[in-house]
């Protein structure tokens, strides 16, 4: 079952610091959005990936990752964005980091996000930051604390026994880590680069490696650890492209 506590929408947000329309940006996840071919990372919070998994309040497995991004293309709507630029992003340089807010609203779209319980502060960059709207999130039992998640950074380097179980219901789930780290998670819509950790790659300084359906491997290649919509976004979760994909285009 799917819990649809947070919502249905689209895309939406952006990357520089005029405002801009509703209708010319993209959300790609949580806490990442893009506009005219620039991409914005939302400084100092970690949103749900969007192939991650999390349990609802009865312990259920949600596709948390895609209703954050739907509830933040509802909260936007129709409205301007603006975003100040605050440099590259530290670990993919591609990246811009912001802090983005809503017309018509006084609170960063980086806050309000940790506030409704949607995504946690991000240290050491969030620097004490979001702390308090994290603990009234936390407390109130909002959006992703009411059952059961990891911290996105943790699905990322795939820490799946050490992983810090966060929410209210884990206690009450001794499966959780099974299903917040499924041995085959299901493909988000659009989203089909197979990505699989590996030792191989890590030797390297990547994380695993990522298949495009055009790949030799793509079809042998099962049960894939991550899926991912573009090579942009496995390579900036640490992925390379597998060697098998020589002359292969995403799509």
């Amino acid at each position: 079952m799917r819990n649809t506590v947070f919502a249905t929408a689209a895309l939406l947000a952006a990357a520089v610091v005029k405002p801009c329309c509703a209708t010319d940006v993209i959300i790609k996840d949580g806490d990442t959005i893009g506009v005219d071919g620039k991409t914005c990372r939302l400084d100092a919070i970690d949103a749900p990936e969007l192939d991650q998994v999390c349990l609802n309040e009865t312990g259920a497995a949600m596709s948390c990752g895609r209703e954050v991004r739907e509830r933040l293309a509802q909260y936007i709507g129709g409205r301007a964005v603006r975003c100040e630029d605050n440099g590259p992003d530290p670990v993919f340089g591609r990246r811009r980091i912001c802090v983005c807010t809503v017309e018509g609203e006084t609170m960063s779209i980086n806050k309000w996000l940790v506030r409704e319980g949607l995504a946690i502060k991000f240290e050491p960059f969030a620097r004490g930051r979001f702390q308090e709207d994290e603990d009234e999130a936390r407390q109130s039992r909002r959006g992703l604390w009411k059952g059961c998640f990891v911290a996105p950074q943790h699905l990322r380097y795939w820490r799946k026994l050490i992983a810090p179980l966060l929410g209210s219901t884990c206690a009450n789930e001794p499966s959780a880590r099974d299903k917040l780290f499924p041995d085959n998670p299901e493909m988000p819509p659009g989203c089909s680069i197979k990505g699989k950790f590996a030792v191989r790659a890590k030797v390297t300084g990547y994380r695993g490696i990522y298949h495009l359906e055009g790949c030799r491997s793509y079809r042998t290649l099962k049960n894939p650890n991550r899926w991912f919509c573009s090579e942009e976004d496995a390579q900036a979760a640490g992925f390379r492209r597998a060697l098998t994909c020589r002359g292969a285009r995403a799509g």
